[in-house]
């Protein structure tokens, strides 16, 4: 990243868990000549082989050349004449580069996110605006001083990584903390080792990771040390009351403020917060606007809404310098998607947001079709692209609920219309997307559904999709509204059972499971006491293969 900025190249950047598919299509995009990848990583004691995720990424591509990093010496297929190894050649080279001169609205990367058509966007990011706002925006919302060690766990393909892993601590000439891997493996409490050892002064981190390291209990933190921390921040996903307490109590041991941080790929670095040694800081709020930053929430009229209702959080001018430039080779969807729907004077977030009385803002989620699955943007456009390549499939909604870890999760409704068994088709769905997109788009479910609810013009009403999800939940407040409007309102009702009857199962099997084990550990505590070991052991092992 950093010798492209220093060339006056643009880089992409793809996050490394992706299917090649998923590279091929920013590939494609970009018709970029030259890959830069690994032999392979490690991930939860495994090896991946990264080089073979690249040679099926480039195909059909406009990538002459891959250069190979050395990382975990695993066996990797070459082809003489494109695959060059990054040591051989950088061997000879000496450590003086001059840097070429750029003009500040030239593009200095293009990063790619979400688009709800279900085609990742190109948000290109450029020289100038974006390493002042990287700069800035580092520097007083993380109050960074010349001494500090500054850890963003995010990855850098994605736009924090980019912003705050690599280029604003960097800008401001402070250490910046990296790492390979799982924060919770091999041990629960590898975080926390990570910074007892290297004593970052500034954790920051996603909403995801902070419950999972709830979900752990706080016995994990008593023999670790975390008293060089001064300063939290989250990102990502807002973060809920019961995390953010939390994450103050156990982590900042209720000595460090929490920055709650809201921004975009699209906005290149925060633009909502609060400011430590300032605030305010009030749990689940992100705060105010980042000085020199306009915000409003308005209704669908356009009109500020009053206090505690909820509204599209809009951006006004001036505009941030690193707000992005557009979409890349596609303007069209670029004025179509941030300026049309109030105008090409309001850049409009498609996020949800509420004001309390004294103008902090908190923000809902998403009000497109984007879900977030532990802070990373997955389109339900994208999903739904992938899942109707099945042949036997008719068509898919996706939509994103509620999940304790993750913050949301996605769903799919298929309808399938041909003879295979249920499992056997939702294993053809899955695999299909972890070739297409990749683990991370994983739906927590898949309903095999007769019809999927619509209105007289043929859209899918996601709406009601989402809120059969909160109604099983039992979420007070929750209404499928007026049904009339859909051209079959009885798809609703059928859909309403299949949600049940899959509950009903799932009950069913863990009440199963439970009362299987309880039976068998009685029978073994007989068989133990009767010493008849030959059984005792046949039956333990039929246990842990049934258990499986």
């Amino acid at each position: 990243m950093l010798a492209c900025a220093r060339i006056g190249a643009v880089h992409s950047v793809v996050f490394s868990a992706f299917s090649s598919e998923a590279l091929k299509v920013r590939l494609q995009d970009t018709e970029a000549k030259v890959l830069i990848t690994a032999d392979g990583y490690y991930r939860r004691g495994q090896v991946v082989d990264l080089k073979k995720n690249a040679d099926n990424g480039v195909e059909e591509t406009s990538i002459e050349k891959i250069v190979v990093v050395k990382r975990a010496g695993n066996k990797v297929v070459w082809q003489d004449g494109r695959d060059l190894w990054f040591d051989d050649l950088v061997k000879d080279e000496n450590g003086d580069c001059e840097p070429e001169q750029m003009d500040s609205e030239d593009p200095l990367f293009i990063l790619y996110t979400s688009g709800s058509t279900g085609k990742p966007k190109g948000c290109t990011h450029i020289c100038g605006g974006y390493t002042v706002q990287a700069k800035f925006t580092g520097k007083y919302i993380f109050d960074f001083h010349d001494s500090d060690v500054f850890w963003c766990t995010s990855d850098p393909g994605w736009v924090t990584g980019h912003t705050y892993t690599i280029y604003s601590p960097l800008l401001n000439g402070i250490t910046t903390l990296l790492f390979e891997g799982a924060p919770d493996w091999p041990t629960n409490d590898r975080w926390a080792k990570i910074i007892e050892k290297h004593k970052p002064t500034i954790f920051y981190t996603a909403p995801t990771a902070i419950r999972m390291f709830e979900k752990y209990g706080e016995e994990v933190l008593k023999e670790e040390n975390l008293n060089s921390l001064r300063l939290l921040g989250s990102v990502g996903e807002p973060i809920d009351e019961t995390a953010w307490q939390w994450y103050f109590k156990e982590v900042g041991k209720e000595k460090c403020p929490i920055v709650d941080t809201w921004w975009q790929t699209e906005t290149g670095g925060i633009l909502i917060s609060s400011l430590p040694g300032i605030g305010p800081f009030k749990p689940a709020f992100t705060g105010i606007p980042f000085p020199g930053i306009q915000a409003d929430i308005l209704d669908e009229e356009g009109k500020s809404v009053p206090a505690g209702k909820q509204g599209n959080l809009v951006i006004l001018p001036p505009f941030s310098p690193g707000l992005f430039r557009g979409i890349y080779k596609n303007p069209e969807k670029y004025a179509e998607t941030y300026w049309s729907k109030y105008g090409d004077k309001v850049y409009f977030t498609s996020d949800g947001a509420i004001k309390d009385k004294n103008g902090l803002i908190r923000i809902v989620g998403r009000v497109d079709d984007v879900i977030k699955v532990a802070g990373h943007r997955i389109t339900t456009g994208e999903l739904e692209a992938v899942i109707n390549l099945h042949p036997e499939i008719t068509e898919s909604a996706v939509v994103g609920v509620a999940d304790e870890i993750k913050g949301e999760v996605p769903i799919a409704m298929v309808v399938y219309k041909g003879k295979k068994g249920t499992e056997e088709i939702k294993k053809e769905v899955i695999d299909r997307i972890k070739k297409e997109i990749g683990p991370i788009a994983l739906p927590k479910e898949i309903y095999l559904v007769e019809d999927l609810p619509k209105t007289r013009s043929g859209k899918i009403m996601r709406r009601i999709l989402r809120k059969l999800f909160t109604l099983q939940s039992g979420q007070v407040g929750e209404e499928l509204g007026d049904l009339s409007t859909l051209a079959n309102p009885e798809s609703v009702e059928r859909i309403k059972i299949k949600i049940a009857q899959s509950n009903d199962e799932a009950g069913f099997t863990i009440f199963f499971l439970d009362f299987l084990f309880v039976v068998g550990g009685v029978f073994l505590l007989i068989l133990g006491i009767t010493k008849n070991m030959d059984i005792f052991a046949s039956v333990v092992d039929s246990l842990k293969s049934f258990s499986q």
